[in-house]
């Protein structure tokens, strides 16, 4: 029986992958970077490249742990990346780059059903990300799960725009997405386009899931990264929104007939040097069933929020979730959920 099984965002959580910050860095800089991450910038040149400060990799790494043994307390396996070397060069014919972490299995690894699936990242810094997951996923394929890689793309320099800052910084020329561009709800995916995913992306998500599913590709959502500070799925019915991302204009199609939480104001708990992430953050939670979410402490008002929908909370703490760009949601993969493929959006 496949070790793989995940349907949703929401079902009792059985198996996941926690992150690790070891050698965590912002990657040299090149033309996708800047168009991704700092288009705001001067220009390739200004972008601050190197290790982020041992004390910023510890404390992250403490927190990791602190998530990995709750969830082992609450009877969830907890698998790890294997240490990688960041700091190495790797590349292609046309380009070369270093890593950036292995901080967010969330970001490289999309698991839909008994299949695992290792996207087409939009940056050239994490093209090789998933090299830390090889051993997981083997013994995941041994198995029975479905383990695929995306077509790699090029990504050449002509393929981000950097021009135009009305459009995407991802063009339409080949299938790019990182996993945590999509979000699950049974036959339904909402794929979120933005920098980080372009539609040929949702394109070859569709072609591969096959008639079984449906991706729901939105281009007016969120423009810059990923969707899980602007859409949770909480449980079957009831979604938590960023109120100045989405409202009834724009909300997917899938989550019209769903009750809708809007989530109050973020503390914005400060950064560090960079910021990977913005204050929204606060908004990346994890389900650990539908009755259980892992959030952060300082988010007090969407505690109360969540609490008084009939859902407890355990309130952890990730220092530096915008120094790396990652919440509770972000820093962890779910493997394995106890349900089975179901139709939400009736």
């Amino acid at each position: 029986m496949s070790l793989v099984n995940v349907f949703n965002e929401w079902d009792p959580l059985d198996e996941v992958v926690v992150g690790v910050a070891d050698g965590a860095r912002v990657p040299i800089a090149d033309k996708g970077l800047h168009a991704i991450r700092y288009r705001e910038t001067e220009g390739v040149d200004s972008i601050p490249s190197g290790q982020h400060p041992p004390h910023v990799i510890d404390l992250a790494n403490e927190e990791l742990e602190v998530l990995a043994d709750k969830l082992r307390e609450l009877g969830v396996v907890v698998r790890r990346p294997e240490p990688t070397d960041h700091a190495k060069r790797f590349g292609t014919p046309d380009w070369t780059s270093d890593g950036m972490y292995n901080y967010c299995p969330r970001d490289v690894l999309l698991v839909v059903g008994d299949a695992i699936i290792e996207t087409p990242m939009s940056l050239r810094s994490r093209f090789l990300e998933t090299f830390a997951y090889k051993q997981l996923l083997t013994e995941y394929l041994r198995s029975g799960a479905r383990w695929v890689s995306a077509p790699k793309p090029a990504l050449l320099d002509e393929g981000y725009n950097r021009e135009d800052p009305s459009q995407f910084a991802l063009l339409d020329i080949e299938p790019v997405f990182d996993a945590a561009n999509v979000l699950k709800l049974g036959r339904d995916l909402i794929y979120l386009v933005s920098d980080t995913g372009n539609r040929l992306g949702a394109a070859w998500l569709q072609a591969f899931l096959g008639d079984a599913y449906r991706v729901h590709a939105c281009a007016d959502l969120y423009a810059q990264t990923h969707i899980d500070t602007t859409i949770v799925l909480l449980r079957p019915g009831l979604v938590l929104l960023n109120p100045e991302r989405v409202g009834d204009h724009n909300l997917p199609a899938p989550l019209r007939s769903w009750d809708r939480l809007y989530s109050p104001p973020m503390v914005d708990v400060g950064y560090e040097g960079i910021a990977y992430g913005s204050s929204w953050v606060g908004m990346n939670l994890l389900m650990v069933s539908p009755e259980l979410a892992i959030v952060d402490r300082r988010q007090t008002e969407l505690i109360q929020l969540l609490e008084s929908r009939g859902i407890a909370v355990e309130p952890l703490v990730l220092t530096h979730s915008r120094t790396l760009g990652g919440g509770f949601h972000c820093v962890t993969l779910d493997t394995r959920r106890t349900g089975v493929l179901e139709d939400y959006s009736s």
